[in-house]
């Protein structure tokens, strides 16, 4: 019997003693579920590195700047085997990076900065000239692998073992190489995941430092939708700085630039640049530094990164890893910090995989946004300046994957670190401005990349305003937004980077406004029905924002926009569909095809309509025929489960515009197959081990679908903070937000349908819990059953408000 089953059973015997004893004292309540104590211990940060999850097992930090992780090698030094170069299925590596970003979708994806290789031997040939990396990389075995939150640690088949821990801007590195050996240390200054456009290495022996930066960029510069060879992110967009310092003194240095390599040398220069395979292979540059391992072979580093100068680099290393700090004191203190981070959602009651599948989840839903500034303040902006954060702020940040996150990721920051999620606002607030007032789908630090399509600002600080964020310029914010959605800016008649990275924030709005949907045929957009869509739901939260701040001109004229999307949803087909200009359909229609949408299927983007679940119901003939229509999108024509993605007529668990349907049931007055449908994807597309993820994290968005999963709750639309119910798989969570407020989910099983709710001890008839439960507190108590409650929640008065 299970821990949660048994104090159940408890209860539920002390109340019949009661009844039927007359004279016996009630029996005292039993004590709650106890909640995890040391979450950390439940993380495993090898979920996710294979099977396409493309997350890392490396150290970091919550929110960190450093990221300090091994970039793996399959043969080919111009590229990696992942979008953040490490696959699980690969055992062999070419350095540990001091940079990497969480689930990328794109390969290589970007950072991967600066990789720094143990060796053991002579360096006698440039080690960018082993194109093949042949010589101066390692294998290694799981068997001799560990990772925790804050901590890499690694036995490679050359002999060293690495460990490895860091802070927020820094890290500590102990390096234990065979005593007697030729101990060298590789800087591969320019060897960033997609290439450099320059690099430089300075070695100082009688301070014993290696400082350096590396000029890279080109997030996504590889992707064939996307501009191929004229792809706009074939470019530089940051520098980084690295500042390292030993413990001990160096025997030798050395430099090496393309083929020529100098022994002895402690400077060189020169990038790799862009491009991939022969045209970029034994191009770069990088130093090493050696020690004499005769009386033993311990090396400790310590080292600092900056997107502003080595200066800062340095401040921010010392700062944060003094030299009296040690990996297992540097580690002890980020594990500190992650565990107060996970306790935030304390949660009690679970099985042993579904608590490490969840707390690793919480995880990695929170390495982005990263912080981007020094400890001194000061950042680089969009505009490649150096900009200093706000008076009272905490941090800028930085790196934002809109298409995806605005689906789940903000909403879990926003109710876990409203308080981070306020200066994130501020932050891309800061950058849009520095960008010409555009505000850019894709961030990589704070440069605009342009990747995917719709204006995912908009939701974003929408939901961010709407859930309690406070702390950066509202209305400063809106106006921006609202600017960029009624005035075409000087982009938006660009096909510069499309379909994959178009430069325009709303491309080609004034048509758009004309017509009321992106004609397919002249939008300059990746898809005409998918813009439309987005700009729909971007538009809907605009307005929600506006009338909260009071401004019912805004909202007046915003709302009718939120209906857009009926303009693409073409009524013969029953699906949305690619309209031209001339107001036609595009020919060749099925509902499999992906013209006119992005990274997705008519299929899944039908159903992209969170804002307007009735509205969609009524177009599809009424809520028990789209509800009939929805049970296909996740059952094959056998009535078998199909939620593991792999056929474009069918739900995806890795595709965004698919991810919030599984809810929708709750708005059709089908709650209990919302409840049967998620349960089946927590069970089957997620789990543990490296291949726990069932595809890319794209910065915590499926992580956080999970955790919202799991705990039974998920927010209804961007720019409202209204929380679908669901049934958690846990009999108490706690969420305690940083901003002092506590909601509490008790449930008396695991089970997975809902019998009845209490909200603040009343009966709940409806599956949705309002905004003042999230903004103000309180319980939420949920009675589960092994059958489905087709009565409860299914009054037409006690669905979901889309309005």
């Amino acid at each position: 019997m299970s821990r949660a089953r048994a104090v159940l059973a408890g209860t539920v015997g002390a109340v019949l003693i009661a009844t039927l004893s007359p004279g016996v004292p009630a029996a005292a309540a039993p004590a709650p579920v106890p909640l995890i104590e040391d979450p950390a211990s439940y993380v495993d940060p090898f979920v996710g590195t294979t099977r396409g999850g493309n997350t890392w097992p490396g150290a970091t930090r919550p929110f960190g700047m450093i990221a300090w992780s091994p970039t793996n090698t399959a043969g080919d030094q111009t590229g990696a085997p992942a979008s953040n170069g490490y696959d699980y299925n690969v055992t062999k590596l070419r350095g540990f990076s001091l940079t990497h970003v969480n689930g990328a979708g794109c390969s290589p994806g970007a950072a991967g900065d600066v990789p720094i290789m143990p060796y053991v031997g002579d360096v006698t040939t440039s080690p960018t000239a082993d194109t093949r990396d042949q010589r101066y990389s390692s294998t290694f075995s799981h068997a001799a692998e560990s990772a925790s939150p804050g901590r890499y640690t690694v036995g490679l088949d050359n002999g060293v073992r690495t460990d490895l821990a860091v802070s927020t801007r820094a890290g500590i590195g102990n390096f234990s190489f065979p005593a007697g050996s030729a101990a060298n240390l590789l800087f591969r200054t320019s060897n960033s995941l997609n290439g450099s456009e320059d690099a430089r290495i300075d070695i100082d022996a009688t301070t014993r430092t290696v400082t350096g930066s590396v000029l890279t960029g080109g997030f996504c510069g590889r992707r064939g939708n996307g501009g191929g060879a004229t792809n706009p992110n074939r470019r530089s967009y940051y520098r980084l700085y690295f500042s390292a310092v030993f413990d001990r003194d160096f025997a030798r240095t050395g430099t090496w630039q393309n083929a020529t390599v100098t022994p002895g040398g402690t400077t060189a220069t020169g990038g790799e640049s862009y491009l991939t395979g022969a045209d970029r292979a034994g191009k770069g540059s990088g130093g090493w530094v050696g020690f004499d391992t005769a009386a033993g072979g311990d090396v400790r580093m310590r080292v600092g990164i900056s997107y502003v100068s080595p200066a800062g680099a340095a401040a921010n290393r010392d700062a944060e890893v003094p030299d009296t700090a040690t990996v297992d004191s540097v580690a002890a203190a980020t594990r500190d910090a992650w565990n107060t981070e996970l306790r935030r959602i304390g949660v009690g009651g679970g099985t042993e995989a579904r608590t490490a599948a969840f707390y690793t989840a919480v995880y990695h839903s929170l390495m982005q946004p990263q912080t981007i500034s020094d400890i001194d303040g000061r950042y680089l902006g969009a505009d490649l300046r150096v900009h200093s954060i706000r008076a009272g702020r905490q941090a800028a940040y930085g790196t934002f994957s809109g298409w995806d996150q605005y689906r789940a990721q903000i909403q879990l920051l926003a109710l876990l670190r409203p308080d981070v999620a306020g200066d994130m606002a501020q932050s891309m607030l800061d950058f849009a401005a520095q960008n010409n007032g555009v505000w850019d789908r894709w961030l990589h630090l704070g440069a605009p990349t342009h990747v995917m399509t719709g204006d995912p600002a908009a939701p974003t600080l929408a939901t961010y305003h709407a859930m309690g964020a406070r702390g950066f310029d509202a209305d400063a914010a809106l106006a921006s937004l609202v600017k960029q959605a009624t005035v075409q800016n000087q982009d938006a008649l660009s096909d510069a980077g499309c379909p994959g990275q178009c430069l325009g924030q709303r491309p080609t709005l004034n048509t758009y406004l004309a017509l009321k949907y992106a004609a397919n045929d002249v939008c300059h957009c990746w898809g005409g029905a998918a813009e439309t869509l987005e700009n729909s739901l971007a538009d809907f939260s605009l307005a929600m924002w506006a009338r909260r701040a009071g401004r019912d001109d805004l909202y007046r004229q915003l709302l009718p926009r939120g209906d857009y999307w009926k303009n693409t949803y073409n009524p013969a087909v029953g699906y949305q569909a690619a309209r031209r200009a001339d107001g036609s359909w595009q020919s060749g229609f099925t509902p499999s095809t992906d013209v006119g949408f992005a990274q997705g299927s008519s299929a899944t983007y039908t159903w992209m309509v969170p804002q307007d679940v009735s509205g969609l119901a009524t177009l599809m003939g009424g809520r028990s025929a789209a509800a009939t229509r929805l049970d296909g999108f996740f059952h094959d024509e056998n009535g078998n489960w199909a939620v593991l993605g792999g056929n474009a007529l069918r739900y995806d668990p890795t595709n965004e515009p698919g991810i919030h349907a599984p809810w929708l049931y709750n708005g059709l007055g089908q709650p209990w197959k919302t409840q049967a449908t998620v349960r089946q994807i927590v069970d089957t597309a997620y789990g543990t081990g490296p291949g726990g993820l069932p595809g890319n994290d794209d910065l915590g968005t499926m992580s956080s679908w999970y955790v919202f999963a799991a705990i039974g709750l998920f927010p209804q639309v961007p720019g409202r903070a209204e929380l679908l119910l669901g049934s958690p798989v846990f009999s108490r969570v706690v969420i305690d937000r940083s901003n002092g407020v506590r909601l509490t989910v008790n449930a008396n099983s695991a089970d997975t349908y809902v019998q009845s709710v209490k909200l603040n001890g009343s009966a709940l008839r409806r599956s949705w819990l309002p905004e003042s439960y999230l903004q103000r507190g309180g319980t939420v108590t949920i009675t589960l059953g092994t059958t489905a409650n087709t009565s409860w929640a299914t009054a037409t008065s006690d669905l979901p408000k889309d309005h």
